[in-house]
């Protein structure tokens, strides 16, 4: 592959091949990652989350923050048994209407205002 550029986009630790009656290993095998070609790919990480611009909210921040150290490895455990708290990455509600709210605050105001649903 002289000179041929590629984008190749994801998370290649949340997606493995399929290899039907396939051991574990096999399909670890048959990952990209496992491939001969992925030493020569130039591999370029996330560090800026457009969405934080866009929304001006301080906890959006914090949480794309949040997200990036996990998505890279970087947070600590909380204990020996390698646990992160949910806590430590995200809010935890205890019913369907307040995770609505969460991610949807003032939906009824808003559902007609094509902007904001966009």
């Amino acid at each position: 592959m002289g000179g041929v550029t590629m984008v190749l986009a994801g998370d290649f630790r949340q997606t493995l091949p399929v290899i039907p009656r396939g051991t574990k290993a096999n399909e670890m095998q048959a990952c990209l990652k496992s491939s001969y070609l992925w030493n020569g790919i130039q591999k370029l990480r996330l560090t800026t989350n457009t969405r934080i611009f866009l929304n001006g909210d301080p906890s959006v921040q914090q949480f794309a923050d949040n997200l990036l150290h996990l998505g890279n490895g970087a947070n600590t455990p909380d204990n020996q048994d390698g646990f992160i708290a949910l806590q430590r990455i995200g809010r935890i509600v205890k019913t369907q209407k307040e995770l609505n709210e969460a991610v949807f605050p003032n939906v009824a105001q808003h559902f007609i205002d094509h902007s904001w649903l966009c």
